[in-house]
């Protein structure tokens, strides 16, 4: 054996099992994150859909609304009172149908606060032409949150009239909705059989829950890597029983 060589052999040795101790490391926290993950979206998808398919429920009264909380996001709400269409806003939005635009429309409810409604999507070619239907509405939806200041790489633009997400006080704020207004909108329920502009209904309500396969997969590399480990503690191991005993070389 090159005694020059058995240094640099192990000195290799040892920083590879570090590499691998630490990569090993590693691969089990992020599946043990993406265990974590896992529990909160199927924690996230059981809400959900409990709230989705409870009866309706009466709009909150001013004094509720700083008790709503992210577990109350997409109960199903009743509204009544009358639309005001002329200060509707048009939201950009991409959907199972294409691109186009959210009709959010500010219904003054009978007990007297703004809400706004999400009347559902329409075409470009609708832009200009939005039907409006019957004022006095009666209106089953969503809850959901308000969505400020825009998308990641397009912001809200009020005084040009382009928004590019549902930012409640920012569109009330510009269309002058005076008294209190729901720090919250409504997804419009979709009518059995509707196929009228604009089309309620598309509210995403799949969630994709691919946690358990990436936590799987960490746990796999980890496992190599502790196979790799080990591998390298029985080579030096073994290294180590020929330098002592030339002979079985």
């Amino acid at each position: 054996m090159d005694p020059v060589q058995s240094p640099r052999r192990r000195g290799l040795i040892a920083v590879m099992l570090a590499a691998f101790v630490l990569a090993c490391a590693g691969f089990v926290a992020l599946g043990l994150w993406q265990v974590e993950r896992l529990g909160w979206k199927e924690a996230l998808i059981a809400r959900v859909e409990r709230n989705v398919n409870a009866a309706p429920a009466p709009l909150p009264v001013p004094s509720q609304w700083p008790a709503l909380t992210k577990e109350d996001e997409y109960r199903r709400l009743q509204a009544s009172g009358r639309y005001d269409f002329d200060r509707e806003v048009l939201v950009a939005a991409n959907t199972e149908l294409g691109a186009g635009f959210w009709v959010l429309t500010p219904l003054r409810t009978r007990e007297g606060p703004w809400v706004l409604v999400n009347r559902g999507f329409v075409p470009p070619e609708l832009r200009t032409q939005v039907p409006r239907g019957v004022p006095e509405q009666s209106v089953t939806g969503l809850l959901r949150f308000t969505e400020p200041g825009g998308r990641p790489l397009q912001k809200n633009d009020p005084a040009a009239g382009r928004w590019y997400s549902r930012d409640v006080a920012a569109i009330a704020a510009k269309q002058g909705l005076q008294g209190p207004v729901t720090p919250f909108f409504l997804d419009a329920r979709a009518e059995p059989g509707a196929r009228d502009w604009p089309r309620a209904g598309l509210t995403v309500l799949q969630f994709r829950n691919h946690h358990l396969v990436y936590a799987l997969t960490w746990f796999a590399l980890a496992a190599i890597m502790a196979a790799a480990i080990a591998y390298l503690l029985l080579d030096a191991r073994r290294a180590r029983r020929l330098a002592r005993d030339p002979s079985r070389c």
